[in-house]
């Protein structure tokens, strides 16, 4: 979408810097700024509302009303009042997406989905008020609850996408589970987020759910991670020594290991610690 305004030549050799001399990128992250901040004004006053209304009771017109704006406005942002309580979510999951675009070649993809997937708490935690708020209101009105089900499947969808992105999902045979166990591992880190999200919410907000939700996925990781990868078939390519974080050989009754400087080091740690489980 073109944000600067385009100018005759003789406009521009006279006029002086202004915010049309912006470059579109910096426009475009500006106006993306104020849609965000409008739909969150938006959810605001109708959260109020239905608070003290009732859900059923509200209109779109009460809404746009007690946000300032016209009717109009509204439908620009939502298609329906149910829509306005999660003004967030679609930001959330270009973030998310973001998270794992940028996933460094050596992580281990399940690691990955739980730092992608965080992103959807710290939009929670970024407003604990609201979230516990929100959170209320769709345990009331079952519509909202449908719409907040909704949401959560496309997160799941996203991470599957990306596990399975990792694997040959069409290379099933009884020797490879990994299709299976990215699909499972996928709801799995889902899962984990919502009862920790849960948890905090029907605590009022309180407590350090970034801490919770780490220790959680250590939960996920312990049980799926070591799987993925695993049903490898003695053909199947081995990955190069320069994209594993961390490997082990065991001499007599030495366990040695040999990582990657940038390897992260819970990495290393797993890897050292399946080690001593399979020789003990």
């Amino acid at each position: 979408m073109q944000y600067v305004q385009l100018m005759s030549q003789s406009a521009k050799s006279t006029r002086t810097a202004s915010a049309s001399d912006v470059p579109e990128s910096a426009a475009g992250s500006r106006a993306a700024a104020q849609r965000l901040k409008m739909r969150r004004e938006l959810a605001t006053a109708a959260m109020e509302l239905f608070a003290t209304k009732g859900y059923e009771a509200t209109t779109v017109d009460e809404i746009a009303a007690a946000a300032g704006v016209a009717r109009r406005t509204f439908f620009r942002h939502f298609r329906s009042k149910e829509e306005a309580i999660f003004p967030d979510h679609d930001d959330t999951l270009i973030r998310a997406e973001a998270v794992l675009d940028a996933a460094p070649p050596h992580e281990h993809p399940l690691d990955t989905v739980c730092r992608g997937i965080k992103e959807v708490m710290r939009m929670y935690a970024a407003s604990p008020a609201v979230s516990v708020e929100r959170y209320r209101l769709t345990r009331e009105v079952p519509t909202l609850r449908e719409r907040e089900i909704a949401s959560v499947a496309r997160y799941e969808r996203l991470f599957t996408r990306y596990l399975l992105g990792h694997f040959d999902e069409h290379d099933h045979h009884d020797d490879n589970d990994d299709p299976l166990l990215a699909e499972v591992a996928a709801s799995a880190v889902v899962t984990a987020h919502n009862h920790v999200l849960r948890r905090w919410l029907r605590a009022g907000g309180q407590g350090d759910v970034e801490a919770q939700l780490d220790h959680a996925f250590a939960i996920v990781r312990d049980t799926f991670g070591t799987g993925i990868g695993a049903g490898r078939t003695a053909g199947t390519s081995a990955p190069s020594a320069s994209s594993v974080p961390a490997a082990v050989r065991t001499e007599g009754d030495v366990l040695v290991a040999v990582a990657r400087t940038d390897a992260p080091l819970d990495e290393v740690m797993r890897t050292i610690e399946r080690a001593l489980k399979n020789n003990s």
